[in-house]
């Protein structure tokens, strides 16, 4: 029996991590066209990953964005769970010791990009830092 293709090998079709990837830079342009100012993207700790760091005047936006296909197991906004809200607060824990006082007194929030199909969902304060 022969292997089926990953996405990388089938013509056409975007890998889970491209796709993941344009879905980052659509969710990009699309916040930057809210008014939002960008700062940093894929910014990798130990924990966990910040998918897109934004300012939405003077507050500092954690931007978690998700894809799913369909929402057959709940769509794009039910994957962010408590586990992975967790990872992104000492994600972002971790960004904000780094920098030191320069953004230590800024008011912060996260947000979720979630894209299940071709909808675009913006939750904005989709969690908080102390839940």
């Amino acid at each position: 029996m022969e292997p089926v293709p990953s996405g990388e090998n089938r013509p056409g079709q975007l890998s889970r991590q491209q796709r993941g990837q344009q879905c980052e830079q659509q969710a990009r342009r699309w916040l930057e066209k809210a008014g939002l100012r960008f700062i940093a993207a894929n910014a990798r700790f130990r924990g966990g990953e910040l998918d897109l760091i934004m300012r939405d005047g003077c507050t500092l936006v954690f931007v978690e964005v998700r894809y799913r296909r369909d929402d057959r197991f709940g769509g794009a906004a039910a994957s962010v769970t408590r586990s992975k809200q967790h990872r992104l607060k000492q994600a972002a824990a971790c960004w904000l010791a780094g920098k030191g006082a320069r953004f230590r007194n800024a008011p912060c929030r996260f947000d979720v990009v979630a894209v299940t199909g071709n909808q675009v969902q913006w939750l904005r304060n989709a969690f908080y830092a102390d839940e």
